[in-house]
């Protein structure tokens, strides 16, 4: 008789680790996977709660101004994507491919618009290119309100994601099939198209369909400069908010939801076979003087600059405007939140404690997450599923989230109705949404150490949280901190996952630069948006030069 395997007993350290694994999986089973469960069944329920099967659907298809969106936020996305990715490259080439001047100072200003509210750009176009713009001339009668707008709006809002992408693709190119081309006389555009596009091939395509989702699935520049020309983003809030149509809205956020996951999945394929394609034995490129290639990448990098800092320049300018375009005297009369409708002062100190409170609680709960899924012995469908749950925030917009919450959170069966309308949902809202790329920070980090460490500590008998607290925490606090600013800046700038699901008490920021706008405030809507922008480059300038700075210092004397 064969014998049969002898199975190691856990220990209490591997135990408690899979008790702690399974209360974060059911953190994001109820602040993502249920809230879109619930957005599902609302889209085949009838007025009366009653299942009305595929209803719902074949109504919103029968109405054609409705399934015109469709087709708009197609032809919007791929126009985007395509501007977008383009120039990206562009920039990227310039940047890790030349030596040209200023390399620095165009990296710095390519990264501005994260922190800036997607609204801000939408408002900035309407005052160079608007019916009072001072460009509108420009157009030759085209009007900037519809999808004119709104494709400079998203290209100036995606083009930072797409350029770290593309940034890492140039710069992780072979040298030596360079020199092999050189060796072979070949010419430098054949060696562009022969070796430069197929070693970035898989940037170029991952940077396509992030930058699609986002275009897709964006709120902000379409509500504020669209016009009449509607898209689904824009159909899911006046459904909701226009015409409280809740099973409509439900409708539309899944018709969203479909084009976000599809993306997601064929960018994870994308990433699976770049990650196989790389070599050990890579030679990273260097790239070598060329007074031509460096004037050419000089000037397409400093017009995209120019067009970055002009529309931020804009929007600041009709910020302290008196009275646009009659009186252009410089003044702060449009800082005067508390004289508006939209929340006042008040709904920027909430946006702030909103966004506080989601980089603390949000960094506690994925760092430690990450950590359960990269650390935990054996319960391999237990780390799984968790590491599954963690990436589908990855694939749902942010509206569509938030529209989930209503029905969730809202729904007098569920025991956390209580927690609808506070501070605390947006928080919750806020780090679900925000949660994928978090994550993938921390397991990037956490697989980065030596997995002797906790070899080590469970031969010494140390608990995995001392071990954890002791010299995992203070090793990765780099991490830590960046993963903390970056729900922090995430969180003071959003508008998609949160305009549902506030309260009077509770208005933010971002949402009172939308409403300024819907009244027709729209220069203190520009005042508003400038103050979240300095508040973000403020922090996040504190927070390079200051935090993170002082912290790999001192790394680096330990280190010694």
């Amino acid at each position: 008789m064969a014998s049969q395997p002898i199975r190691q007993k856990a220990s209490s350290d591997d135990m408690l680790m899979r008790v702690a694994l399974a209360f974060v999986a059911l953190w994001l089973v109820g602040t993502v996977l249920l809230p879109l469960g619930a957005l599902l069944i609302k889209s085949v329920e009838g007025p009366k709660g009653e299942f009305v099967g595929l209803a719902n659907f074949v109504q919103y298809f029968s109405n054609p101004a409705l399934t015109a969106s469709i087709t708009n936020s197609m032809s919007i996305a791929f126009v985007s994507t395509a501007i977008c990715v383009f120039l990206s490259f562009l920039f990227a080439y310039g940047l890790t491919r030349t030596c040209m001047a200023g390399r620095g100072l165009f990296k710095l200003i390519s990264q501005v618009p994260l922190l800036a509210p997607s609204l801000l750009p939408a408002i900035s176009l309407v005052y160079l290119f608007g019916n009072q713009g001072i460009a509108k001339d420009v157009l030759f009668g085209a009007s900037i309100y519809g999808p004119i707008g709104i494709v400079i709006g998203e290209v100036f809002w995606t083009f930072p994601h797409a350029l770290i992408i593309m940034t890492t693709a140039l710069s992780t190119s072979d040298a030596r099939l360079y020199e092999a081309a050189e060796a072979l006389k070949a010419s430098n555009w054949r060696t562009f198209w022969t070796v430069t596009i197929p070693g970035a091939r898989y940037g170029l395509i991952s940077a396509t369909f992030v930058v699609f989702t986002l275009v897709i699935t964006d709120f902000g520049v379409p509500k504020v400069i669209g016009g009449h020309y509607n898209v689904l983003a824009t159909d899911i809030y006046k459904q909701v908010i226009g015409q409280q149509n809740f099973r409509m809205g439900a409708v539309v956020g899944l018709l969203l939801l479909l084009p976000a996951v599809l993306s997601f999945f064929v960018d994870q394929y994308v990433q699976r076979r770049q990650t196989a394609a790389l070599s050990a034995r890579a030679v990273p490129y260097q790239p070598k003087p060329n007074a031509t290639t460096d004037a050419l990448a000089f000037a397409a990098c400093g017009i995209i600059a120019a067009a970055i800092v002009i529309i931020i320049g804009m929007a600041f300018f009709a910020s302290i405007a008196t009275l646009w375009p009659y009186n252009l005297t410089p003044s702060l009369k449009n800082y005067n939140f508390n004289d508006m409708d939209g929340g006042g002062w008040e709904s920027f100190f909430n946006s702030l404690r909103m966004a506080g409170l989601t980089a603390v609680f949000g960094t506690s709960v994925v760092f430690v997450g990450a950590y359960l899924v990269d650390k935990t012995k054996g319960f391999q469908s237990g780390r799984f599923i968790l590491q599954l749950l963690a990436l589908l925030p990855l694939a749902v917009p942010g509206i569509v989230l938030g529209l989930g919450y209503i029905f969730f959170f809202n729904s007098p069966s569920n025991p956390a109705r209580f927690i609808y309308g506070t501070m605390t949902i947006l928080v919750v809202c806020s780090i679900a949404h925000f949660y994928s790329v978090a994550h993938l920070t921390a397991l990037t980090a956490l697989k980065q150490l030596d997995s002797e460490i906790e070899t080590v500590a469970a031969s010494l008998r140390v608990p995995f949280y001392r071990t954890f607290m002791l010299v995992t925490l203070p090793v990765c606090l780099p991490a830590v901190l960046d993963i903390a600013m970056y729900l922090f800046v995430n969180a003071l700038t959003t508008v998609s996952a949160v305009v549902f699901l506030y309260s009077p008490q509770t208005a933010l920021a971002s949402i009172a630069v939308l409403n300024m706008d819907d009244a027709g405030d729209v220069a203190p809507a520009a005042a508003m948006a400038m103050t979240i922008f300095f508040a973000a480059m403020l922090v996040r300038t504190i927070y390079t030069l200051g935090v993170r700075g002082v912290l790999t210092r001192t790394q680096s004397w330990r280190r010694c």
